[in-house]
């Protein structure tokens, strides 16, 4: 008989074991790996050196990529949070009878194939595509412009992915608030852009913010995006990671590259976590 104070441990032991076995063993793995030799036949040889950790951190090839993948990164959270907090807003406060039909719709692309849904921006941005044909039929353009194959349409498609997580965090904050803290900001004499600014805004801030961090993780370990959408120029960090492990088999060196991405956005996490407390820099802004 399992005693009382035992079965939350039992209840979370499936959890655990899945966490264990598919999170935690390959991460450790990876670690383990890190330090192997590789030999010059191409043969990954067991080992406990930091020779590979040397070879990457010294490089400023990889800084370099892991910098520029931070900041599409971050242009494609501020872009989604431009697009996405307007839409949430309407979304929390349009009168319309079935919402739960408008989330519906917001998340019915997610039928499709990440991947064919990625194909499509090539038939959107492509030099045939419908924008630019649109734009040389009404005569704003003469020749097309180059909009596919660099930063500017992974960037794109990376927003096209990430904006409903936005959407669907700042929503959920947005229907929380109680509307009669509005109504008493309005009958306090506050106009509408006040009442947004000082009661609206800071209370969807946990919302806004945990948008944020979700779509900044997400593009910065995007691969299919920046793999199909992406140009020569384009450095993007996972990449780097498989061209190490698919392109050259150097599989140490991809599970350097590997640990250092997944540390770096650990640290953002943390970073976050700790100090950016988006509701009380508001209200330091304020005062």
């Amino acid at each position: 008989m399992v005693k009382a104070e035992h079965r939350p441990y039992l209840l979370l032991t499936p959890a655990l074991l899945s966490l264990a076995l598919l999170l935690i063993a390959p991460i450790i793995f990876i670690f383990v790996y890190s330090f192997w030799l590789r030999a010059a036949n191409g043969q990954d040889i067991p080992a406990f050196q930091f020779g590979n950790w040397q070879s990457v951190l010294g490089d400023s090839f990889y800084w370099t990529g892991l910098r520029e993948t931070f900041f599409m990164s971050a242009l494609t959270t501020i872009a989604c949070m431009v697009v996405g907090y307007p839409t949430a807003l309407f979304l929390a406060r349009c009168r319309f009878g079935n919402k739960a039909l408008l989330l519906f719709l917001l998340f019915l692309p997610f039928w499709i194939s990440y991947i064919i849904r990625t194909f499509a921006w090539i038939n959107v941005l492509g030099k045939s595509g419908f924008v630019n044909s649109a734009l040389m039929w009404l005569g704003v353009i003469s020749d097309p412009l180059k909009l596919l194959y660099n930063d500017f349409s992974v960037v794109m498609g990376l927003v096209y992915f990430q904006l409903p997580y936005m959407i669907i965090n700042v929503y959920v904050s947005l229907d929380g608030i109680d509307r009669n803290l509005e109504s008493a900001a309005r009958t306090l004499g506050c106009t509408p852009w006040q009442t947004f600014r000082e009661v609206t805004l800071p209370l969807s801030l946990p919302g806004l913010g945990a948008g944020s961090l979700l779509c900044f993780v997400l593009a910065a370990g995007s691969f299919v995006t920046p793999r199909l959408l992406g140009g020569t120029d384009t450095l993007f960090f996972s990449q780097l990671i498989y061209e190490a492990v698919i392109g050259q088999l150097d599989w140490p060196t991809g599970s350097v590259l590997s640990l250092m991405l997944l540390v770096s956005l650990a640290l953002i996490v943390a970073v976050y976590n700790r100090f950016m407390s988006l509701s009380d820099i508001y209200r330091s802004f304020a005062k």
